[in-house]
């Protein structure tokens, strides 16, 4: 390492259902990452919560080839990140010793890339912690990722904005345990077919396609098995538009990329699920740009942009539309860690719209380094 190069700690794997997804995103980016620049400390967290450092040379074998989903496994002493008495360093990585034993300090972080989906990453709690490290890290801060995580509060926040979005009923643990009858008449007025989803889970992971009012119960209690707090969605007849927004360097507004549409082969699936996303070869393909007129085009960048800024989003977020019968947009979600192999969506979108994969990974974490790390910096 020069001592021009920052160190990025690099953090994958994670607690929740879509730990996979993670790893296999870690491969992409460290295959990509500018070495030049960049010097990369590869940490997994395992499925039940212990940070290990993981051979760079085993993370690039991350991949859902042959439908086999990695797994990150505890390599030798577990090891966690402390705050930084000095300049030299933000953070340091050190062994997490047990009563007794001496800490080994193992390298001084400047950054982390936290590529963490889901639940115990992408919610704002891995960010809360880095906060109170005050580490620099890529993407959005405590309360954006926390919101952007709820779906239901994501869609308080767009309507808040101005944003249009489909009709939905919001199913919690209380209501159900109290009164499940009375939270399905709730969800009379909702058009079928219905999409039951948990409230904070990614990657299609719970989501129940209902073409039966019968089916409705079951449904939910599927979903409720990923998140005891449940949305019960209207199906939005039209086209799955997505854009990619990121912010812009300081004093400069967001920018927003191309739109692309994944169009799915219908005789394949219903429901654009998890194994259509990462296991299946032919199911989906991807169209960046998407074909729209100019009008929608900047229609759809302009509401990315409102829906990015409505939850004071940094970093990267891709935002999922609907085009529906009308040519009108309503707004589905936003993603404040999207998929970022260097097939995701959200690469692509970048890619087409001029920015590659691997710079768009330099200017992630240029951004992360200029942005002040906490409140009271």
């Amino acid at each position: 390492m020069t001592t021009s190069q920052k160190r990025v700690l690099l953090l994958f794997g994670g607690q929740s259902s879509e730990h996979s997804v993670s790893c296999v995103t870690a491969a992409g980016v460290l295959r990509a990452i500018d070495t030049d620049r960049f010097t990369v400390i590869p940490v997994g967290v395992t499925q039940d919560g212990r940070w290990t450092v993981v051979p760079p040379q085993q993370v690039l074998t991350y991949s859902f080839d042959g439908g086999v989903e990695p797994v990150v496994e505890l390599q030798g002493q577990p090891v966690r990140l402390m705050r930084s008495e000095d300049s030299d360093a933000a953070a340091r990585l050190v062994t997490d010793a047990q009563p007794g034993e001496m800490v080994k300090m193992l390298a001084g972080i400047d950054v982390v890339f936290p590529l963490l989906h889901g639940p115990y990453g992408e919610d704002g709690t891995v960010q809360g912690f880095l906060e109170l490290l005050g580490v620099p890290y890529v993407g959005s801060g405590v309360a954006a990722s926390a919101v952007g995580m709820d779906k239901h509060l994501m869609k308080m926040a767009f309507s808040a904005a101005g944003l249009r979005v489909g009709p939905y009923q919001v199913v919690t643990d209380r209501a159900w345990d109290a009164d499940p009858q009375g939270c399905l008449d709730r969800c009379e007025g909702l058009e079928l077919p219905l999409f039951v989803k948990p409230a904070r889970a990614g990657s299609s992971q719970g989501v129940v396609r209902v073409d039966d009012r019968e089916d409705l119960s079951l449904a939910i209690e599927e979903a409720r098995m990923h998140d005891p707090k449940v949305l019960v969605e209207q199906g939005i007849s039209g086209r799955e538009i997505e854009c990619a927004a990121l912010e812009g360097r300081r004093g400069m507004p967001t920018r927003a990329s191309v739109g692309g549409e994944v169009v799915v082969d219908a005789a394949a699936a219903d429901l654009y699920d998890y194994e259509s996303k990462y296991l299946a070869d032919d199911n989906a393909r991807t169209e960046a740009p998407a074909r729209l007129t100019d009008e929608q085009a900047a229609s759809l960048q302009e509401q990315a942009i409102v829906a990015y800024d409505a939850l004071g989003c940094e970093g990267p977020a891709r935002v999922d539309f609907f085009l529906d019968e009308t040519g009108e947009w309503i707004i589905n979600e936003i993603n404040t860690m999207p998929g970022f192999t260097p097939i995701s969506m959200y690469p692509q979108l970048w890619a087409a719209s001029g920015l590659p994969y691997e710079d768009l990974i330099t200017e992630l974490i240029t951004l992360a380094l200029e942005r002040r790390a906490g409140l009271l910096r």
